[in-house]
């Protein structure tokens, strides 16, 4: 069994995608104590480049060793850019690593065929949409995802407007016809989710709460 006050390393490439893990782990797991690590460079440079390069993958093992290394009982990644780095880390170390978008896929497959993802960071796409194919290979292979890109609401977020971002991705959200779930792609854009619950009646996924709770689920052995 976990510890009583497991350690979770949260690792972010950006600022705006601490608030809502610190929400999704106070309402979903207060006994954790979350450990945040911060590299607000990472998010600027992947921009800078269409593919991970070797020296961006190498950073993301860095601080992966350098969370184990504070005693993290589970590591969680919050960027969406990132994810074969994350796999390559993940398999170093006995604890789990969690991609940031991995479980709300898992969850968010297993409720229908046709799932829309709203996201507001371009270079996070393809390889959101990879990963996506790689989950639905394995759990339903019927499985689809459609990709809607908001790049203003996230240049609103990091200006400090919050309100015209969840304004951005709701009336998007409001505009989708036809699909059985909506995925928000980063966990930057989880504060839009009740903006979007409000204006949409199909199931909305946002990747915090569904990270924290696999994360959970794998430290208590389940």
């Amino acid at each position: 069994m976990v510890k009583a006050k497991p350690r979770i390393a949260l690792i972010h490439a950006t600022p705006v995608a601490i608030e809502p893990i610190a929400a999704a782990l106070a309402a979903g797991w207060p006994d954790s104590e979350p450990v945040n690590i911060l590299d607000d460079s990472l998010s600027v440079d992947r921009a800078a480049v269409a593919d991970l390069s070797p020296a961006l993958t190498e950073r993301i093992v860095d601080l992966a060793r350098y969370a184990r290394k504070l005693g993290a009982d589970g590591i969680l990644f919050t960027c969406s850019a990132f994810g074969r780095a994350i796999e390559e880390a993940a398999g170093l170390f006995e604890i789990p690593v969690l991609k940031p978008n991995e479980a709300m896929f898992e969850a968010t497959i297993g409720h229908g065929r046709n799932s829309a993802m709203i996201a507001t960071f371009a270079p996070a796409r393809a390889g959101m949409e990879a990963e996506f194919a790689e989950e639905a290979a394995r759990l339903r292979p019927d499985a689809r995802l459609t990709s809607f890109v908001i790049e203003p609401a996230m240049t609103a977020l990091r200006s400090g407007d919050v309100e015209t971002h969840n304004r951005l991705i709701a009336e998007q959200a409001r505009s989708l016809k036809g699909f059985d779930a909506i995925v928000l792609a980063h966990f930057s854009t989880a504060r839009a989710a009740a903006a979007v619950r409000a204006l949409v009646d199909i199931p909305v996924f946002s990747s915090p709460e569904a990270a924290v709770a696999k994360l959970r689920r794998l430290l208590d052995g389940g």
